[in-house]
């Protein structure tokens, strides 16, 4: 019986040390494989961009003015998500020179501008997160007015079949785009009223633009371009169908329209933004599309073109899916918001700006927008899921 027990006892406390062992173990590699975020590094790298952005704002609080008031509002946008509020003294005087855009139309933009729907959703925007008591509520339901009277389509119009219908653009005929509509939805989620059956046809209207913008053939989208969309293209997203189609990635032999990453990341927001479901075939299929070109060395498609307007579709889509980690098709896990943080964190200026040094189109060299990119990127790096180091 003696023996008995004396073997069960060596038996327990080996078993207790094996448990031990392998506790231990799973706790090491769950160290050496999980990526996480310094709270003081990321603290220094917002704090540099942000003091770099008060040195740059001009005496009457804009920021690049000579490219409209746009950038201005992006700045202002991207400094209230870092904990500034509107009695700062930077977000103040911004907020103050968005003001004097205000037209008696609703709209906010420059005089005789082209760009009347991004100048006014990305100024909407600003104003929202700065609304305190009240005090930009009429400037707000007139601007959303105005982006929705702009948007092509309307509750009446039969004619929902057209290229342009639900979208929203720029130039002097407004061609829409999904980089456009892509804006307008985001201003649209951000100051919806849940009672407005206007709000919500808006923002259905969009999603058919947004629908068509992608290379997957379904009852959503029956475009020609769906139609000859390649197996690589599957599930991702071009500029626009409208006017004859056009992708900054170029076409297919056969006509197709090339997807690429920026587009990709602003459609598959916009979708669940305008209260798409995870598991609908189209949400799906741009997540496979993106599993397949996961990379934040380059914009895909496009190269270094629109790196860092790229950035910041990248984190806020996969915030708006609610995941942490992607699997890209080699099988390999991706913590996201970690791997965000590194590539712009080794990408910051000594002077906490940044800037497109491989490609300038689409203003990437000015170094106020990057950095208003790279603040809004990386807000979504710090949401309540990330490992952030305390």
């Amino acid at each position: 019986m003696k023996k008995h027990s004396k073997i069960f006892s060596t038996t327990i406390k080996a078993a207790t040390l094996v448990a031990i062992s392998f506790t231990w173990c799973g706790s090491s590699i769950a160290q050496e494989t999980k990526t996480s975020i310094d709270k003081k590094q990321f603290d220094q790298v917002t704090a540099k961009a942000i003091e770099f952005l008060r040195k740059s704002q001009a005496d009457d609080g804009s920021f690049s003015k000579e490219l409209g008031p746009g950038i201005t509002g992006l700045v202002i946008s991207s400094a209230m998500k870092h904990g500034l509020t509107h009695e700062d003294k930077m977000v103040a005087k911004g907020l103050k020179y968005l003001e004097s855009f205000v037209r008696e139309d609703g709209g906010v933009y420059n005089e005789k501008s082209l760009y009347k729907n991004y100048e006014t959703c990305i100024a909407l925007m600003a104003f929202a997160d700065a609304n305190k008591n009240g005090k930009y509520d009429k400037v707000i339901k007139k601007a959303k007015a105005f982006v929705k009277k702009i948007q092509w389509g309307s509750p009446e119009d039969s004619d929902s079949d057209k290229m342009e219908y639900g979208g929203a653009g720029y130039g002097k005929h407004g061609r829409p785009d999904l980089s456009n509509t892509s804006f307008l939805v985001d201003a649209l989620k951000k100051t919806m009223d849940k009672n407005s059956e206007s709000d919500k046809a808006a923002l259905q209207r969009a999603l058919k633009f947004v629908s068509r913008s992608q290379n997957k053939y379904s009852q959503h989208n029956t475009t020609e371009f769906a139609r000859k969309a390649s197996k690589e293209d599957q599930g991702g997203f071009y500029y626009t169908p409208a006017n004859g189609g056009e992708s900054k990635a170029g076409k297919t032999a056969n006509g197709g329209l090339r997807s690429y990453a920026s587009m990709t990341y602003a459609g598959l927001k916009s979708m669940i933004y305008s209260g798409v479901k995870k598991n609908d075939p189209r949400v799906k299929s741009a997540i496979e599309w993106i599993k397949k070109h996961y990379d934040l060395k380059s914009n895909p498609g496009v190269g270094q073109q629109g790196l860092y307007y790229y950035y910041h579709l990248f984190a806020k889509a996969l915030d708006a899916i609610e995941t942490d980690v992607i699997t890209d098709a080699n099988g390999k896990k991706h913590d996201w918001r970690a791997e965000l943080f590194a590539e712009l964190k080794s990408r910051q200026r000594d002077d906490g700006s940044w800037i497109n040094p491989k490609s300038s189109r689409w203003e990437e060299g000015n170094p106020n927008l990057v950095t208003a990119y790279c603040l809004l990127a990386l807000s979504y790096c710090q949401q309540k899921n990330s490992t952030v180091k305390k």
